[in-house]
């Protein structure tokens, strides 16, 4: 089943399956945003910036687009891996083209360079004034924590970091995946709620850089869960083990 999934054009036809989605849920739900003065100084300057949201809000995502498509040029992070590709497909069809990057294994030379090569794309679109948009907890997890490739091209752009909390009803979190994943029914009432900007030092050692990413994984925890309680949503317990 993974072999058939894998193919190109099953891919494909998944990625714009997950595009028609998160365009439906979007044009349906009636978005209210918290925050939002924040970034104007940004916008005002022209300069790059990072925003960051939870992996497991994926599918609500496109709550923000509007805010950023303000930006003219815009990107997301994204695993290279082939469970990536119909992602990227996805946010692709919606404005948002895919810079494929993970952490590479040790000993893996070409995986090492591939993801060399990509965190310099990433540093380059920033300083040039792009947004770049990162699950900083995927693909992998720990869920809702943040992990240090995105403070650490925050802190070689000088680029302001914004988080994100995200949340709509009706839904349903799937409690079961390491992500929590939310799915959302159309027609429904959304709140995404924006915090910043951050700043990553361009002299942070990795003590800061560990200090700071413990700080912003709990303040965008926090906002998850109060989008959630605006909505009368009630958190979703880890799995066992989780």
């Amino acid at each position: 089943m993974k072999g058939f999934l894998r193919r190109t054009w099953v891919q494909a036809a998944l990625g714009r399956v997950l595009a028609g989605y998160l365009i439906l849920i979007r044009r349906t739900t009636r978005w209210r945003h918290e925050g939002l003065e924040v970034l104007e100084p940004m916008f005002a300057s022209g300069q790059g910036a990072i925003g960051l949201f939870w992996h497991g809000r994926i599918p609500i995502c496109l709550g923000m687009a509007e805010t950023w498509w303000r930006k003219s040029s815009r990107r997301c992070l994204v695993s290279p891996s082939s469970d990536g590709e119909f992602v990227a497909l996805a946010l692709d069809h919606s404005g948002f083209p895919a810079i494929r990057m993970s952490t590479a294994k040790k000993g893996d030379s070409a995986k090492a360079r591939a993801a060399v090569a990509a965190f310099r794309e990433a540093v380059q679109h920033v300083a040039a004034g792009g947004v770049l948009i990162i699950t900083p907890d995927g693909p992998r997890g720990p869920n809702e924590e943040i992990a240090p490739g995105a403070l650490q091209i925050a802190r070689r752009t000088g680029a302001p970091v914004f988080l994100t909390g995200l949340a709509v009803t009706p839904s349903r979190r799937l409690a079961s995946l390491w992500d929590r994943v939310m799915v959302a029914a159309p027609f429904g009432r959304g709140v995404c709620i924006w915090e910043g900007p951050f700043h990553v030092p361009p002299d942070a050692d990795e003590a800061l850089i560990d200090s700071l990413r413990l700080d912003w994984s709990a303040r965008m925890a926090a906002s998850s869960r109060r989008a959630e309680a605006e909505l009368g949503l009630r958190p979703v317990d880890p799995p066992p083990g989780g």
